[in-house]
């Protein structure tokens, strides 16, 4: 644990006037991300109007065909057009290559911090990739879980962001300024929740990933964030072992006996494959 210094604890209580003025801007979602949120809770949305919308972003839609060319996605067929890739995929898998693209670390500027902006948005891709997996084995829904799971630690980045937008202190250590974003990332990313207009979900798993007991009304969305966050440490990171994650309290309240997380972890290949090819 990093002992903050008082300059540092200044730039603490100088974040926390801003916001109190309401003078914290936080990065705009891109308009294609609240987009594709939008078609994904909408029923009655159709493949064609997802095709457009991704298509009227060169840029995205290059991204999009080439991760779901890759070996993660169609390892044996080489996907020529959008429609072809929504048939072949469906839409909710086309839709979350879509917003893990759209909404990513380079939204964030934190000069000085942009490997651990990667680090941090390679883990909540993992988080959501691994929520999503323990969604579908518990039957859950899993588009609102991998949304969950994507951004349950956005407050994070945001925060390194402001952090840095209002530090005029040299003095101020980059550990110091990273154990600051780590503790301002639940209010900051409830804040987040709110101006990007999220689910009412969202908001609540970003306050209570690994407090999951706690949560009011989505325990089970909480509880399914909080044990992909662990398993994205341990696939990222190797620092915890295969023993800690028979032991997690979340998995055992969504009823994952061993067995069921010894299966849960055959998809580990599966899981890296796809976040790789999501964050080249």
């Amino acid at each position: 644990m990093v002992e903050l210094s008082n300059a540092a604890l200044e730039l603490a209580q100088n974040l926390k006037a801003h916001a109190a003025r309401g003078e914290l801007n936080v990065p705009m979602l891109p308009a294609v991300a609240s987009r594709v949120i939008q078609i994904t809770q909408d029923a009655t949305s159709t493949a064609d109007e997802l095709a457009e919308l991704i298509q009227s972003d060169q840029a995205l839609a290059m991204h999009v065909m080439r991760i779901a060319n890759s070996a993660a996605y169609s390892p044996n067929i080489t996907l020529v057009s959008f429609q072809q890739a929504i048939t072949r995929l469906g839409m909710n898998l086309i839709s979350e290559i879509a917003l893990a693209a759209s909404v990513s670390g380079k939204m964030f500027k934190a000069a000085g911090f942009e490997k651990d902006i990667d680090h941090i948005w390679k883990h909540a891709l993992g988080t959501a990739l691994w929520s999503k997996e323990i969604a579908k084995s518990c039957k859950r829904d899993v588009e609102a879980t991998f949304l969950c799971g994507l951004l349950h630690s956005i407050g994070t980045p945001v925060s390194l962001q402001l952090l840095c937008d209002i530090n005029t202190e040299s003095s101020i250590t980059h550990d110091e300024i990273l154990n600051l974003s780590q503790k301002f990332s639940r209010a900051m990313g409830k804040r987040v929740a709110i101006a990007w207009d999220m689910p009412e979900i969202v908001g609540e798993v970003i306050a209570f990933t690994n407090l999951w007991p706690e949560a009011p009304t989505a325990k089970d969305q909480t509880a399914a964030v909080s044990a992909g966050a662990l398993l994205s440490r341990w696939q990222i990171t190797q620092q915890i072992s295969e023993e800690e994650l028979l032991q997690s309290d979340a998995l055992a309240f969504l009823n994952f006996y061993e067995d069921d997380i010894h299966a849960l972890l055959e998809h580990s290949s599966i899981v890296h494959n796809t976040l790789e090819a999501m964050t080249v």
